[in-house]
């Protein structure tokens, strides 16, 4: 791809962000604003904007990869990320707007009373929101390495330089705007592109690709190393090399690869005939094929490969409802029926997206097989237009979509930071307040960034599916059984978010690390959903049950707010603005005290979040909103 085009269409999406976080300083006037957008977002905004954050690199880039590389099996990725929004819909969306909430710990401690429950569902909220922000910052590094040739480690560094700009300028009203936006701008990257790579496609003569044996080079193509590559060649295939093979130094000759293993040096050039057979990297040398960012830790997949589907099936159809940076969108809504209604259009936007993302990878079976040579199968939907098209066509549809994956990084990222930042302001830092929140922007960032320069040589990439098996195995139980069940307990939930988050974090980890490289143990470990969900829920029920006598009080109350529809529970936002005081609840901050002036948490009538009376807080203390300074 012609660099000076990508660097234009990434430059322009960057500018966009940062001038609409800009803009935030205008618009974001109280700190309402600031935090939950006054929770005034309709619908529709909101879902383009729930749309724009959930739609990540995983998406954008990892999916076609996957697909690229292992066919149609992968396709249940867009089908669990999708279908996550679904089971959202029915148990979680309305009922957590209804509580009146800002973040997950907020909810935890408004619906248990427990401060020791608040700070474990604290350390897994920023434990999560840290593990998804490394692919997507390791995917910055990626695109700009290939678009441009900047250093990997550049590309994580711009995209937090950038949205901490936008965060700490303009806060969720700003950032709004700017998902919103970035939705729609990945949607056109694609789609457009697609219309273009179809009509090539046809005039090819529409060749079908090869999924149950290795593809072939469809053209003449030639690929260039960049570190040592070991393969592992099936059949001989006569080549043209510069540089080096199995340690002799070929200056443009032919050479043919015989049937076995072979050593490419770094810097070499491989030129390879149409109809040849893509030789693929040796297993345990060279970099995978296989995608990295949406790929829960795939060797060995093919050992058990019924039980590692069912674990990405659980970890995510179940972990959507507890990713940090999704749940506090539905907080901006302004009642429950507004949050259903943002999810039900949620659920129409991102099938709409997901059509788009197989298309791109059986085309990049075709045409760029070479990515699985060199374990770039992601690049695919970045350099497709260059292969199929060419020319300045080629090159200006390619920053369509550089810029389209750029949006993919910054919106994603910045859902993180807001949700991260979140927590560590209202749980970590000494005050409350914008000026703490814009504070608590830097950590919240910058721990992911430096941990991606430290552990670059570590499969992170693979966090992705770390971070929904985490949330499907800790916060969908406190969600579901705290909403529907009024018998959960404080120790209950404590007992359900440590074994279920913590057994599963620990156990992805430990593969990570490679403490299990093999065998069933390996399986367990990279796929713990399966046992790890149902370890959750069981160990909130049975301790629950065992410690009834530490059931909340006003458990009844706020199951009651939870179920009952606002104008008929005297929770609801809207009904209280059309009694006239709607504009002073609607600008209060969302840590507001609620009604039980002695410390402990009920339900707000004014539809804020419930939380007791805390001298850090400065609408404790201080009448109506606090103005951005």
């Amino acid at each position: 791809m012609n660099q000076t085009y990508a660097v234009a269409g990434v430059s322009a999406v960057v500018l966009v962000t940062v001038l609409v976080g800009a803009l935030g300083l205008r618009v974001s006037r109280t700190t309402s604003d600031f935090y939950v957008a006054s929770r005034s977002v309709p619908p529709r905004l909101n879902a383009f904007a729930v749309s724009g954050e959930y739609l990540s690199a995983a998406s954008f880039l990892g999916v076609a990869g996957l697909v690229l590389a292992h066919g149609a099996d992968m396709l249940w990725f867009p089908i669990g990320y999708t279908a996550g929004f679904l089971v959202l819909l029915a148990f979680v969306a309305a009922p957590l707007r209804r509580s009146g909430a800002y973040t997950l710990p907020d909810f935890a401690e408004a619906r248990l009373e427990s401060r020791a429950v608040r700070r474990i569902a604290s350390v897994l909220v920023v434990g999560v929101g840290w593990l998804y922000l490394l692919p997507q910052l390791r995917g910055a590094g990626l695109t700009l390495r290939l678009l441009t040739g900047a250093p990997g480690w550049s590309g994580g560094l711009v995209v937090a330089a950038v949205v901490t700009v936008a965060v700490a300028s303009g806060g969720m009203r700003s950032i709004t705007f700017v998902q919103a936006f970035q939705y729609w701008l990945k949607l056109t990257a694609l789609l457009v592109p697609a219309v273009f790579l179809l009509l090539a496609w046809r005039a090819d003569h529409a060749p079908a690709p090869a999924w149950d044996e290795r593809p072939v080079f469809q053209r003449s193509t030639e690929v260039r190393t960049d570190a040592t590559l070991r393969l592992t060649v099936q059949e001989p295939v006569r080549i043209t090399v510069t540089g080096t093979v199995d340690g002799r130094t070929l200056r443009g000759r032919p050479l043919t690869l015989d049937t076995g293993p072979h050593r490419i040096g770094p810097a070499t050039t491989l030129r390879f005939p149409p109809g040849a057979r893509v030789p693929l990297p040796h297993a345990g040398g060279g970099r995978a094929a296989a995608s990295g960012w949406a790929n829960p830790l795939a060797a060995g997949r093919e050992q058990h490969g019924l039980y590692a589907t069912y674990g990405l099936i659980l970890a995510t159809f179940l972990g959507t409802m507890g990713l940090p940076h999704v749940v506090v969108r539905f907080y901006t809504n302004p009642d429950g029926r507004a949050a259903r209604r943002t999810t039900v259009a949620v659920l129409g936007l991102l099938g709409a997206f997901y059509l788009l993302i197989p298309l791109y990878g059986v085309l990049g079976r075709l045409y760029a097989p070479d990515l699985l040579l060199t374990g770039d199968a992601d690049a695919a939907v970045l350099v497709l237009p260059q292969r199929l098209i060419g020319g300045v066509g080629g090159d200006l549809l390619g920053a369509l979509v550089a810029g389209g994956a750029c949006a993919a990084f910054l919106s994603t990222v910045s859902g993180l930071t807001m949700s991260v930042a979140g927590v560590l302001a209202q749980d970590v830092l000494p005050a409350l307040g914008i000026r703490h929140y814009r504070l608590a922007t830097l950590p919240a960032i910058a721990v992911p960034t430096a941990a991606n320069t430290l552990v670059s040589d570590l499969p992170v990439a693979d966090a992705v599916g770390l971070a929904f098996a985490v949330s499907a195995s800790s916060f969908c139980p406190l969600l579901v059984l705290g909403i529907w069940w009024r018998g959960l307990t404080p120790p209950g939930a404590s007992a359900g978010l440590l074994l279920g988050g913590g057994s599963a974090l620990t156990a992805v980890t430990v593969t990570i690390a490679g403490g299990a490289r093999s065998g069933l143990l390996h399986t367990l470990l990279a796929w713990p959903a399966v046992w790890s969900v149902p370890v959750g829920f069981a160990a909130m029920v049975l301790t629950s049950l065992a410690t009834r006598d530490r059931t909340p009080a006003s458990a009844a109350t706020t199951m009651a707010r939870l179920h009952l529809p606002e104008a008929t529970g005297g929770g609801g936002g809207r009904e209280t603005e059309r009694r006239g005081s709607g504009r002073k609840a609607a600008e209060r901050h969302p840590r507001d005290p609620g009604p039980h002036g002695s410390g402990r948490r009920g339900p707000d009538p004014q539809g804020t979040c419930p939380h007791h009376s805390d001298p850090r807080d400065p609408d404790a203390h201080e009448p109506g909103p606090e103005p951005v300074v």
